[in-house]
C-alpha cells in the first residue's frame, strides 16, 4: 500500500515536470510566433539572406591620362579562380557541375597557380564549403591564366571578374603617377603614392550591387525582388605631363644607370611660361606595377632638398642686376675672399683663381668669391635675403604632388650668408630652384608649377576641375629676366664658360648654370672629396632668347674613369632630351645657332688611339662619338682626320669588325647615310625629319650589303603603325630588279660587241 502511494506520488511528479517544459516549449513558440524573432534575430530577415544572394557590380577607378590623350594608369580586368565542391550542385545537371575529381584538378591546376599540388588538393576536399579559394595565387589572373586553365575543361572551376590597377609603360613617371592598390582583402583600391593618392578622391570610384531571391541551387525564383544599385566609375585625371618628353627622359636616365652607375639622378623638365611640368622622373625608381624592392619611396624632385651649388648663382646675380648695385665689368681679385676682421675666407674651386677678373666672366667660371662679394659688399644680408623669399626659397612650391619638403636657408653666421650665395649651407629642392627660375626664363614673372591639368566626368565628358598658369610672383623684371639669361648664354659658348661642350645644342641657343655641389661627409663632418663625389647639375633653358623648356638635371656620385669628364653624365641626358623635345614640340631653331655657338673646326686623327681616349677628346671639342664595333682601338674613323666638322656632328668610331647596330631614334637622315657608307649597309628612308623607327633592331649585327629601312617624321608627327619588313621587302626587290636589268644590259652589250 505504502509503494503504490510512492508511484502516484513519482508519477504526478513527472506530469508536473512534463507540463512544465511543455509549457515553456510551448510559450517560446508564441514568443517567436509573436515576435517573429530568436535572441534578437529576425526570422524574416535571417530568411531573407540565407535565400538572398548579392552581388558586387564593380566601377573602374578613374583613368590617369597625359596631356595628349595617352592613357598612363587604369583599371585592367583580371580574374580569381574558385571551385565549386559541393556535389549537390550538380544533382539536376547531365554534366559534373563540381569538381568531380580532385586528384586530376589538383595535379592540372597547381603548376599554372604556382602552387603545391598538396594545398591544391587539401582545398578541394575540405568538408562542408560549397566553394574554395586558392589565396593570393588564385586572385588577379591574366586573360592568358584564364584561358589556359579553361582549356584544360576541369569541371567545377569557375571564375570571378576583378579590377586592377595597371600602368601600361611600367617604370615610367612612376614617382609621379605612384600607384594604388587594395588594402587586405578588401575589393576597394586606394592610391598609395604620387598622383594616385593626391587625387583619390576623384579616381575612386563607387561600386554598385544587384540582389535577387534564389533557391538553395542558386536560381532566381519567379519573384525574385531583384534590386539594383548603378556603379559610379571614379573621374579621369589629365596630367601636364607628356608621354613622348617624359619617354626621352627616361629613355636618357637608363642610358646613364647603365654607364655610370649614380647614387641618383633628378630630373624635371617644365614649361617656363605656364609652370606645367611636362616630365619629370629619378633613379632609383620602380615599377608600379611590381612594386617589388622599391628603393626610393621619395620623389626627390620635390621631397629631398639640398645643398644645389652653383646654380645658386643665378638667383645671386638676378638679385644683385635687380637691386642696381650690379655692373657687369667691374673687376675683383680671384681665388680667397676674406670676408671678416676674423680672417674668415672662401676659396673659388681653383685655389688661386684666375688673376683680377670682372664680374661677367666670374659667373662664366662659377667663382664662389665673385657671388659671395655681391652679397656681402654689395647687397648685404637683409637684402638678399628678401630676394630669396621674393624668389619663394623659404617655403614649399605648393606643387600638386603629396610629399614635398621645404628646403631650408641657413642663415645665423656671416659665414652661413656667405656660403648661401653660392649654394651651400642652405638646402633647397630641384622643383624650389626650377619655381625660382621661372622669372629669368619667363621675362620676371616667376609661375606656379603643377602636374594635373583636369579633371573629367568619364561618362559625361564635363570637366569637374581645370586649371590654368598662375603668376606666382614677380621677383625681377624683364630687363633682369634678359640679362640673366646673356649671362647663362656664355656659360654654354663663352670662352670660359664651365658648361662649354657639354650643355651646348646643335640647332638651338641654351641658357644655363652649371652645379657641382659638395655631399656632407656623415661619418667625419665636413665634405667628401675625390673625382665624382658630387651632385653635378645643370638648370637650363632653350632657346635662349625666349625659352619654351627648361630643365633641371642632377646626378649624384657618378662612377667615373679617372678621364672621364663629371659632366658627362648630367650633359648627356639635359642635351638629349632638350634636343628632342625642341624638335618634337616643333621649336624653330635658333638663327645662325652655328655662328652662337662654336664655328666648324678641323677633326683629329684618332686612328690607333684607344676607343677612350678619343671619345673623351671628341666629347671635349663638342662632338658626338658613335663607337661601332667591341673593339678598344680606333681602327677606322669617320669623317677623316682633318675633315671641317661643327658642334654636336657625329663622328663613328670603327673598332672592329663585328659590329653591332646602333639605336638610331632622333637621328639626321644625314647622319644614318653616313653609317650606311661606313657600314656598307644600302639605306632607304621614309618620310622626313628625324629617325623615329628603323628596320633593323639596336643591338642586332650588321651584314655588309644588307639593307636598313629607317622612318623619319616631324616633330608633331606620329609614326605609322606599319612594320618596315614590308619597305626593306621592296628595296631588296627593286635592287634585284636593278641588278637583273643591268646584267641584262651587259649581255645584250656582249651580244652587240660579238657581233
Amino acid at each position: 500500500m505504502k509503494k503504490n502511494r510512492t508511484t502516484h506520488r513519482m508519477a504526478k511528479l513527472y506530469m508536473l515536470g512534463f507540463m512544465l517544459v511543455f509549457m515553456i516549449i510551448f510559450g517560446r513558440f508564441a514568443y517567436i510566433q509573436a515576435t517573429g524573432e530568436i535572441e534578437g534575430v529576425s526570422l524574416q530577415d535571417w530568411a531573407d539572406q540565407k535565400r538572398t544572394s548579392s552581388y558586387t557590380i564593380e566601377a573602374d577607378r578613374g583613368k590617369i591620362i597625359d596631356r595628349n590623350g595617352m592613357t598612363l594608369a587604369y583599371d585592367r580586368p583580371t580574374y580569381s579562380v574558385y571551385a565549386i565542391i559541393d556535389e549537390e550542385y550538380s544533382k539536376d545537371s547531365k554534366e559534373p557541375l563540381h569538381v568531380e575529381n580532385p586528384e586530376k584538378t589538383a595535379e592540372q591546376l597547381a603548376p599554372i597557380l604556382g602552387l603545391e599540388e598538396s594545398y591544391v588538393y587539401e582545398r578541394l576536399t575540405k568538408e562542408d564549403p560549397f566553394q574554395v579559394e586558392f589565396g593570393a595565387n588564385g586572385r588577379y589572373l591574366s586573360q592568358e591564366t584564364r584561358e589556359k586553365i579553361e582549356g584544360l575543361d576541369l569541371p567545377g572551376i569557375r571564375f570571378k571578374q576583378q579590377a586592377k590597377r595597371y600602368y601600361p609603360n611600367g617604370m615610367f613617371a612612376s614617382h609621379v603617377l605612384g600607384f594604388a592598390q587594395n588594402q587586405g582583402d578588401s575589393e576597394e583600391i586606394n592610391g598609395m603614392m604620387g598622383i594616385e593618392e593626391q587625387m583619390d578622391d576623384y579616381l575612386s570610384e563607387t561600386n554598385g550591387s544587384i540582389s535577387y531571391k534564389r533557391d538553395k541551387y542558386n536560381m532566381k525564383l519567379l519573384n525574385p525582388e531583384e534590386v539594383f544599385e548603378k556603379p559610379e566609375d571614379g573621374a579621369n585625371v589629365t596630367l601636364t605631363i607628356d608621354q613622348k618628353i617624359q619617354t626621352f627622359l627616361e629613355d636618357a636616365m637608363n642610358h646613364v644607370v647603365k654607364e655610370y652607375s649614380p647614387k641618383k639622378i633628378t630630373a624635371i623638365v617644365m614649361d617656363p611660361k605656364t609652370g606645367e611640368v611636362l616630365a619629370m622622373g629619378n633613379r632609383p625608381s620602380f615599377n608600379p606595377n611590381e612594386r617589388q624592392d622599391i628603393g626610393n619611396w621619395y620623389n626627390d624632385v620635390i621631397a629631398s632638398p639640398y645643398e644645389p651649388g652653383s646654380t645658386m648663382k643665378i638667383f645671386t646675380y638676378a638679385a644683385a642686376m635687380e637691386e642696381g648695385v650690379y655692373n657687369g665689368s667691374d673687376t675683383y681679385k680671384s681665388g680667397r675672399y676674406v670676408y671678416n676682421e676674423a680672417g674668415n675666407y672662401i676659396s673659388d674651386h681653383k685655389r688661386d683663381g684666375w688673376g683680377i677678373i670682372d664680374y661677367d666672366e666670374g659667373f662664366e667660371r662659377s667663382s664662389n668669391v665673385a657671388a659671395a662679394k655681391l652679397v656681402w659688399e654689395q647687397m648685404g644680408p637683409e637684402t638678399y635675403m628678401d630676394y630669396l623669399q621674393a624668389f619663394g626659397l623659404d617655403q614649399k612650391t605648393g606643387i600638386d604632388l603629396p610629399g614635398e619638403q621645404a628646403g631650408q636657408i641657413v642663415y645665423k653666421w656671416d659665414s652661413e650668408v656667405i656660403t648661401t650665395a653660392f649654394g651651400q649651407g642652405s638646402t633647397f629642392t630641384p622643383i624650389q630652384q626650377m619655381k625660382a627660375a621661372t622669372s629669368v626664363a619667363n621675362n620676371g614673372k616667376m609661375m606656379q608649377p603643377y602636374v594635373v591639368s583636369q579633371v573629367t566626368d568619364p561618362s559625361s565628358g564635363d570637366v569637374l576641375e581645370k586649371k590654368e598658369p598662375k603668376v606666382a610672383g614677380e621677383p625681377i623684371s624683364e630687363d633682369t629676366a634678359k640679362k640673366m639669361r646673356e649671362l647663362m648664354g656664355n656659360v654654354v659658348t663663352g670662352e670660359h664658360g664651365t658648361g662649354v661642350n657639354f650643355y651646348n645644342l646643335a640647332n638651338y641657343s641654351v641658357a644655363g648654370k652649371t652645379g657641382t655641389a659638395q655631399i656632407p661627409n656623415p661619418e667625419s663632418g665636413g665634405y667628401l672629396g675625390g673625382h665624382g663625389n658630387y651632385y653635378l647639375s645643370f638648370l637650363g633653358m632653350a632657346p635662349k632668347e625666349d625659352p619654351e623648356l627648361m630643365m633641371y638635371v642632377s646626378v649624384k656620385q657618378p662612377d667615373l674613369e679617372a678621364t672621364e669628364y663629371e659632366a658627362e653624365p648630367s650633359s648627356y641626358i639635359f642635351k638629349t632630351v632638350m634636343e628632342n623635345s625642341l624638335h618634337y614640340m616643333n621649336i624653330k631653331p635658333t638663327e645662325n645657332k652655328e655662328e652662337l655657338s662654336v664655328e666648324s673646326k678641323s677633326l683629329k686623327d684618332y686612328t690607333g688611339d684607344s676607343i677612350d681616349k678619343a671619345k673623351q677628346a671628341l666629347t671635349k671639342d663638342g662632338l658626338t662619338p658613335v663607337v661601332l664595333g667591341d673593339g678598344s682601338e680606333v681602327k677606322e674613323m669617320f669623317p677623316h682626320g682633318g675633315t671641317k666638322v661643327i658642334s654636336n656632328e657625329k663622328i663613328f668610331l670603327v673598332t672592329s669588325d663585328s659590329t653591332k647596330m646602333p639605336d638610331m631614334s632622333g637621328w639626321a637622315l644625314r647622319d644614318v647615310l653616313t653609317f650606311g657608307d661606313v657600314m656598307d649597309v644600302s639605306v632607304d628612308s621614309i618620310g622626313n625629319g628625324f629617325v623615329r623607327k628603323q628596320s633593323v633592331t639596336p643591338g642586332a649585327s650588321i651584314q655588309e650589303g644588307g639593307y636598313l629601312v629607317v622612318e623619319l617624321t616631324g616633330p608633331n608627327e606620329e609614326p605609322s603603325d606599319k612594320s618596315l619588313e614590308e619597305q626593306t621587302e621592296r628595296s631588296m626587290q627593286q635592287k634585284e630588279e636593278q641588278g637583273s636589268s643591268e646584267e641584262a644590259k651587259d649581255e645584250e652589250n656582249t651580244s652587240d660587241e660579238e657581233q
